[in-house]
Order: structure tokens, then sequence, then C-alpha cells
């Protein structure tokens, strides 16, 4: 991944830690949380593809992980995060822009089912029961609705904004400077000053003739 891709990255996945924990953590809605970090995955994972949708995944779920009030085995969410942005990634686009939002919508809700039992899953083999009690059914139902209604407000200004790092500006300038030396090479200084002074020296020899034709008709007359 450029630098420019990894600090977007780090921002926005520092941000919807931050907003997902001191706000929608503390709203007290029913069932699950709105997973705005499993969003931002989503929206990486479609413009930069499976591999950085995987790495970025993974950092997302080990800082979820780390971060305060957290309760569970620290890894268990990087891992499920990792799967999701690798999925995510394999429906990228060639040219980055999805052309409808039937795709992202699905995914958004295939990736709130699936990160959810696949969380309970990995719980489930370190023995953690907590979704046994909560209930399962209402985990699932409740991630897949809160995620799809956040998802259009997220989602696609997140992928505007990736978008923008996909050209990297130092890779167009350095590219544009070949192209620039390639110019200079094959037009170099002194062929194009020769064929400037063979120019000049057929435009005097004209001059010149014409001179001379003046002269003559001059003298003629």
């Amino acid at each position: 991944m450029r630098l420019n891709r990894i600090l977007l990255s780090v921002v926005l996945v520092v941000a919807a830690l931050v907003v997902q924990v001191s706000v929608f953590a503390r709203l007290q809605l029913p069932g699950a949380v709105p997973d705005l970090l499993l969003l931002v995955v989503l929206a990486l994972a479609f413009v930069y593809g499976h591999v950085s949708g995987a790495l970025i995944g993974f950092g997302a779920g080990l800082l979820a992980d780390l971060a305060p009030p957290a309760d569970h085995a620290a890894g268990r969410y990087a891992l499920v995060l990792c799967v999701i942005g690798y999925l995510a990634g394999l429906v990228k686009p060639e040219t980055g822009q999805l052309k409808s939002a039937f795709v992202p919508m699905v995914a958004v809700v295939a990736a709130a089912i699936g990160s959810t039992l696949l969380y309970a899953l990995v719980g489930a083999l370190v023995g953690d029961t907590a979704a046994r009690h909560v209930g399962l059914g209402s985990l699932l139902f409740t991630a897949a609705v809160y995620d799809l209604l956040l998802a259009p407000f997220v989602v696609p200004l997140i992928m505007a904004v990736a978008r923008r790092t996909v050209n990297d500006p130092l890779a167009e300038s350095s590219g544009g400077g070949g192209d620039v030396a390639a110019g200079w090479l094959s037009s170099g200084t002194g062929l194009r000053i020769a064929g400037q002074r063979g120019g000049l020296r057929v435009k005097v020899a004209r001059n010149r003739a014409a001179r001379a034709g003046r002269i003559k008709g001059v003298k003629r007359l």
C-alpha cells in the first residue's frame, strides 16, 4: 500500500472507532451496535482491492480488540474484519466505481450477517457464550438493519475520498518526468538547433535568390 492510502486508512479507521465507541455504543439500541468500522473497511476494500482490504480489516479489527471497553480476546475481531475486507475486495470493479447501489447494499448486508456469525463462531471456539444469552437471531437482524441504514451515508463518501488516492501524484509526476526525459533524448538540443540552423540556411538562400532576382529585374529595366 502507498503512503497516502495508509494515512487515509488510519485516519478513517481511528475516526470510525472513536465515533462507534463514544456515540453508537452509548445509544443503547436494541440488539447489535451499528458497526461503522465495518462500513469503513468495506468502502476501502471496494476501492483498494482484496489485499489492501484484508490488511485494513486486520488493522481495524486489532485496534477495536485493544480499544476499551473491549471484553474479548485480542485478535478475535481482527480475524473477522480481515476476512470481510478480503472478500469485499474481490468484488472491486476495475474502474474503482460502482455503477449501481445494489452490489454495495448486498455486500453490506452479507458483511453484517457474516461478521456477526464469524464473531460468534470464533467466540464459541474460545469459550465465549455471550451470543447465546443475547440471542443470535436478534443480533443478525439488528446488525443487518443498522448497517444497511447507515451505509448510504458512509460508504459512498469514503469511496469518493479513497478514489482520490488511487492515482498517486508522486507516481504521476515521476511518469511525467520520464516523458519529459524521453522527449529531451529523442529531440535533443543539438538536433533541434541543427534543424533550426538548416532552416535558417534555407531561408537565407531563398532571400538571396529573391534579392538576386530583384537586382536582375532592375538591371533589365
